[in-house]
């Protein structure tokens, strides 16, 4: 008999023990597991959702737990079947346990995506890619396809080097990389979240610790992957020196943001949340990746520099060292005014502003004898140009508006008389 009419004959053995009673003792036990499996994960999860959760999901079915531990319970049920009752072909099982274990990995891949990359596009084609691969090969292993067409893509092969590989290598090799990949993803967000969590004035450590640990996971991930694809990794010294000479050449601005961005974290001059200035763009620090730095301005816009550039180029960090900023503004007074009351009066009007600070004062300086009037320089300090720096400007110049009003001190400005001949 032909392995085709073999699959085949399996096939309608399988659908006939689906018509048995004994099929209806399989179901009922496969609720009862499902329903073991819902109480387990609801005592674990308490009564608080945790949206985002890999383990629980948003819900309680949604997550990797519950078909993981249906899957368990499952099998540990389709074992007793086999031992007490092995005259007894086991129907319901048969389809339930490769469906749980297809579900599984598709909830596994769609929540690490999603909690990795949030708003990616392209992961969700991928997430959409690995539910349609999953399920394609349940139905193809229910038929009796499968190992049929594992075998047929075994056949074809061709020599690398000094390896032979075959396509059913290549496509256990995606497999294998798709899910070691994932879950070294996992690892990484994990470590990223629980090492994040409470930093204060170490987070750019932190953060480069977290990405370090990324790297280096996926790249663990990968050579386990290729070395299960039956690949071997002593072939891929040629394809590494190629690598660094493409490094070299091509990739080399690519491998300056990657060094500068970790430079960058080891050394602290610029940490998330200092006000820096680049470029001419001013802004708050927001997120420092390993390739580039995210600043955002004052006005919400938002700036994603390389990270060679903040090493090559000048950078204007307001809080590295101190975060008061110095500020000035200036207004003029007629000639003949009594600067010498004027003054101290101007200086406690900006100092009664709420975000100037006290120490150190405002001072108001004659800086220039203008053709239109005497010009007044009021210099104070602020400590959080975070929050804007126009409007305590704004702020600091109504309070001298006030006191020039109160004190009855004119503002000059230019006058032009026109006479007709």
């Amino acid at each position: 008999m032909t392995p085709r009419a073999d699959s085949t004959a399996e096939l309608l053995a399988w659908l006939q023990a689906l018509t048995r009673p004994t099929a209806l003792v399989e179901l009922a036990a496969f609720a009862a597991c499902l329903l073991l499996a819902w109480t387990v994960v609801r005592l674990l999860r308490g009564k608080e959702p945790r949206p985002g959760s890999v383990w629980f999901g948003d819900g309680i079915v949604d997550g990797v737990l519950f078909p993981l531990l249906a899957l368990a319970l499952a099998t540990v049920v389709r074992w007793i079947f086999i031992a007490h009752v092995p005259h007894v072909p086991q129907a319901v099982f048969k389809l339930v346990v490769p469906v749980l274990l297809s579900l599984a990995l598709i909830r596994l891949t769609v929540r690490v995506l999603h909690k990795t990359y949030p708003e990616s596009g392209l992961m969700r084609v991928v997430e959409r890619s690995v539910s349609w691969i999953a399920w394609i090969a349940v139905v193809l292993w229910l038929t009796g396809v499968l190992p049929l067409l594992l075998q047929e893509l075994d056949e074809i092969k061709w020599k690398f080097g000094g390896t032979t590989i075959s396509v059913r290598n290549m496509i256990e090799g995606v497999v294998a990389s798709v899910l070691v990949l994932v879950l070294a993803l996992w690892l990484s967000s994990a470590f990223e979240a629980r090492l994040l969590k409470g930093a204060g004035g170490n987070l750019g450590v932190r953060k480069m610790a977290a990405n370090a640990v990324r790297a280096l996971l996926l790249f663990v991930g990968l050579m386990f992957a290729l070395s299960a694809a039956g690949i071997d990794l002593t072939a891929l010294g040629v394809l590494g020196g190629a690598l660094g000479v493409g490094i070299g050449f091509g990739l080399q601005k690519l491998a300056a943001n990657y060094v500068s961005g970790f430079v960058i974290l080891a050394e602290r001059s610029m940490r998330i949340g200092d006000m820096v200035k680049v470029d001419n763009f001013e802004g708050r620090i927001t997120d420092i990746s390993t390739r580039y730095t995210v600043i955002r301005a004052l006005n919400g816009r938002e700036a994603i520099v390389p990270n060679e550039m903040m090493i090559t180029q000048r950078v204007e960090n307001s809080s590295l060292a101190d975060t008061k900023v110095a500020m000035t503004t200036v207004v003029q007074v007629a000639y003949g005014s009594d600067l010498a009351a004027l003054m101290p009066r101007l200086a406690a009007a900006v100092a009664a502003v709420p975000r100037v600070l006290a120490e150190p004062g405002a001072a108001v300086m004659l800086t220039a004898f203008a053709a239109d009037g005497l010009e007044l320089t009021v210099g104070f300090w602020i400590a959080d140009p975070e929050n804007g720096q126009s409007n305590v400007r704004s702020q600091v110049n109504l309070a001298i508006l006030r006191t020039l009003d109160e004190a009855r001190v004119e503002i000059p400005f230019p006058q032009r008389v026109v006479r007709q001949a």
